[in-house]
């Protein structure tokens, strides 16, 4: 069980506005992590395919964070981050099974568009939870920058599920793929 003492700055929640700024600053940092972790799968990638689809993603996310520090503003508050573990574990994840693959580029790519599209799925459902929150609230400013940055995630989850099955399909075709081994 989590401590209120092992996460500094958070008060207690008390009502819908409380509730919405604390899940706020979790995207928050989430995009700051995700925008960070990007940069490095794009390094880490050699499909040109993913490292372009990475790269557009990037200046979408940085525009995000943008949105979100909007959103903050729209309601009277400072930009706050507010540790976000589900973020974290994906990212490290992510690495894990890059370094554990760092022998196979299709593998490593592989696994960087696969943990990409988990995060995708997180921010999605995140940021459709914002969008019902700032309903109640009758924050329509802030219910169209929260839309922009769903949009956006939609659609690279959409262009990365369409480029699994070729990913896929080179990493079964490398040299090595075979996972027939007998024991």
């Amino acid at each position: 069980m989590v401590q209120l003492s092992e996460r500094p700055g958070t008060k207690k929640i008390t009502n819908l506005q409380d509730k919405f700024i604390y899940e706020l600053g979790g995207m928050y940092d989430a995009e700051h992590r995700f925008l960070e972790a990007q940069q490095l799968m794009w390094q880490c990638s050699q499909h040109s395919q993913l490292k372009s689809l990475l790269e557009t993603h990037i200046r979408e996310t940085e525009q995000q964070i943008r949105n979100l520090e909007q959103v903050f503003s729209a309601l009277g508050q400072q930009p706050q981050r507010v540790t976000c573990d589900a973020a974290a574990g994906l990212i490290s994840d992510t690495q894990k099974l890059t370094l554990l693959s760092a022998d196979n580029p299709q593998i490593v790519d592989l696994g960087l568009a696969g943990g990409q599209a988990k995060v995708e799925q997180l921010e999605i459902a995140a940021y459709r939870g914002l969008i019902k929150g700032a309903e109640q609230m009758g924050q329509n400013e802030v219910v169209q920058l929260l839309q922009q940055n769903l949009q956006q995630e939609e659609q690279t989850s959409q262009k990365i599920e369409q480029h699994l099955p070729q990913l896929l399909q080179e990493a079964k075709s490398a040299k090595g793929a075979s996972g027939n081994r007998s024991r």
